[in-house]
């Protein structure tokens, strides 16, 4: 695209993550304009572009995509739907900004990734956590050598009361791909490899549990409960996953837990020359001078503009210059390997080695 060339947008999904990316993209109106909605409840689509002066309320996401109005579609529906719709947005040549995880599945995130390859559109997921300010700090240490060799890592999110829409997608293996593995789970994993310097994980070993959720107990305050519905998914994940170079990652999360938990996320980073350690807004970085433990503190700028623009910024910058952006398809992809490596490991009680025949 030329750079004087405001990015035409389209929205698929018009509910709260929708409506998240259209604020915060309202932010960059010198560089876009949002040109097109669609929800299959139409009545939200109509609200939001009343809210965001959006000029058209598409009939269809076939409409949408085809539009000569949009550029880029970004796709903010349940899980189940991401495959087929940035599939079909990247063969009408489409930019793509898909909310995570990628794919349901590592099939549909295979499948996602040859569409992305084939095509010369841009394919990012949306994996907001890689723009936080502390997060960034850290990634400018890892890739300066501070930390050194980063041979092991540590992350999770303990939510204690926090299921999500009980019996409804969220809660729904079929339509979601799982729990708060899948759900929060993999922001987790996807941030801690992007911090570790994107190794290749090669196998995993992991269990999931189910200990609330089917006795309705640890229910959160997101989402609305369908106590008609379903739930079929787990409540608690742990797993260790082992790279290419050796190194090691431990994940665990979970929705629901009896323990003592600020139900805040949390990474550490153990590298041959020094450490990180990161939690919600603020990190330390730990090394050791003249025989000494020395510790920096790391924290938010008073007035950060905030890790949602500067994800939007990135993919429109990925959109005008042709760049392929740090939360590429073949990340969305490994995050989906390792997910399914996890799940299939908890059910045979095996460790599990990732397929990388792509």
């Amino acid at each position: 695209m030329a750079n004087n060339e405001k990015v035409k947008i389209g929205i698929i999904g018009a509910g709260n993550i929708g409506g998240v990316h259209m604020k915060e993209f309202s932010k960059l109106a010198g560089d876009c304009v949002i040109t097109s909605v669609y929800d299959a409840y139409a009545p939200m689509a109509e609200s939001r572009a009343n809210e965001f002066g959006i000029a058209t309320v598409a009939k269809s996401f076939e409409e949408l995509i085809n539009s000569k109005d949009v550029d880029a579609v970004i796709i903010g529906v349940p899980n189940q739907f991401h495959a087929p719709l940035a599939i079909q947005a990247l063969k009408a040549n489409k930019h793509v900004l898909l909310e995570k995880p990628m794919g349901i599945s590592a099939d549909a995130a295979r499948e996602i990734y040859s569409a992305s390859r084939i095509s010369d559109k841009v394919l990012m997921v949306s994996h907001q956590m890689r723009f936080q300010s502390v997060a960034q700090q850290i990634k400018d240490q890892v890739v300066a050598g501070e930390l050194g060799r980063i041979y092991t890592a540590k992350t999770g999110w303990f939510r204690r009361k926090g299921i999500p829409g009980w019996g409804t997608w969220f809660t729904r293996m079929d339509q979601s791909g799982g729990g708060p593995l899948i759900d929060i789970g993999v922001h987790m994993l996807d941030l801690a490899l992007y911090l570790m310097g994107n190794p290749k994980p090669v196998s995993v070993y992991g269990a999931t549990y189910a200990e609330f959720g089917p006795r309705r107990k640890g229910i959160g305050t997101w989402g609305t409960p369908n106590w008609d519905g379903i739930y079929d998914v787990e409540d608690l994940a742990t797993a260790l996953i082992k790279m290419e170079d050796g190194s090691t990652l431990s994940l665990e999360v979970s929705w629901a837990v009896h323990m003592d938990t600020d139900n805040t996320p949390f990474i550490h980073l153990m590298g041959t020359e020094g450490g990180a350690a990161y939690r919600g807004n603020k990190g330390k970085l730990l090394t050791e001078k003249f025989n000494r433990p020395i510790e920096t503190e790391l924290s938010k700028p008073e007035n950060d503009e905030g890790e949602r623009v500067r994800l939007s910024r990135h993919f429109l910058q990925c959109v005008i210059e042709g760049k392929q952006p740090i939360s590429s398809a073949l990340t969305g992809l490994t995050n989906n390997l390792v997910l399914d490596a996890i799940y299939e490991s908890s059910k045979s009680g095996n460790e599990v080695k990732l397929n990388w025949n792509l």
